[in-house]
């Protein structure tokens, strides 16, 4: 329980978040069962109670953990998690299967993308359609495909931003450390023109400020790119049983 996870990251308390967390998302403290007591984390890590203490409350912040004066601290149903939280997303990143966390991504971003496209294309502002640009601009003339994944991020998460609606961004914000894995491993095939080219239909449709045409742009860009997984892992993100045999 609570095992090191390599090298140490920002401030103590954080360091123990990470280490109960992570024993959480591995299924090593299930739903509903107590934590060890303040004191036995003391030990177990060697902190002070208050660092504990402060891990415990950024654990409850996030929604894994809930304290109650008899029973103690005790994990909370997955349900009940901020899945939308940077700590919660990186943890679940770093203990789930990779082809079953891919689908569930695609999942979400098949029933969210187009839209937030479309509205994109009627609420953005010229600084968004800027941004949007100068990310596609940044995948065109990326030489390595670190810099092709980066580019291609910051593009997605632009689109998010640019429906100007606050409900859209935290999926914006979660890409930066969601979507990297699905890109990298849709960067190593030979995709890369016509990829383009779907990403330029939908920033000039945004441009044109024409919704239709933004979210068919959308669609067509996540059925390739969905095509793209089926043919380098052999997965079908939009498969009905798919998620079920993956995990």
């Amino acid at each position: 329980m609570f095992k090191t996870t390599g090298s140490l990251r920002r401030n103590v308390h954080s360091q123990v978040a990470d280490r109960i967390g992570l024993s959480i998302m591995r299924g090593e403290i299930v739903p509903g069962d107590a934590l060890p007591s303040e004191m036995r984390i003391c030990e177990m890590l060697d902190v002070s109670r208050t660092v504990v203490r402060e891990a415990i409350r950024m654990l409850t912040g996030k929604g894994l953990v809930e304290s109650r004066a008899k029973s103690g601290t005790r994990v909370r149903l997955p349900e009940e998690w901020n899945h939308l939280d940077p700590d919660v997303l990186r943890w679940q990143l770093q203990t789930t299967n990779v082809d079953s966390y891919l689908i569930k991504l695609f999942q979400l971003r098949n029933a969210v993308e187009p839209a937030a496209t479309a509205i994109a294309a009627s609420t953005s502002t010229a600084e968004d359609r800027a941004r949007l640009r100068a990310a596609y601009e940044g995948m065109a003339t990326a030489r390595t495909n670190e810099a092709f994944v980066a580019a291609d991020i910051a593009f997605h998460k632009g689109i998010y931003f640019a429906t100007r609606n606050e409900f859209f961004w935290p999926i914006a914000q979660m890409f930066e450390i969601t979507l990297s894995p699905s890109l990298t491993i849709a960067a190593t095939g030979d995709h890369r023109p016509r990829s383009l080219v779907e990403h330029r239909d939908v920033v000039e449709a945004i441009e044109r400020r024409d919704p239709e045409a933004a979210r068919a742009a959308a669609v067509l860009l996540l059925e390739h790119s969905a095509a793209d997984l089926v043919r380098i892992r052999g997965i079908d993100p939009f498969g009905e049983a798919t998620v079920r045999s993956a995990e």
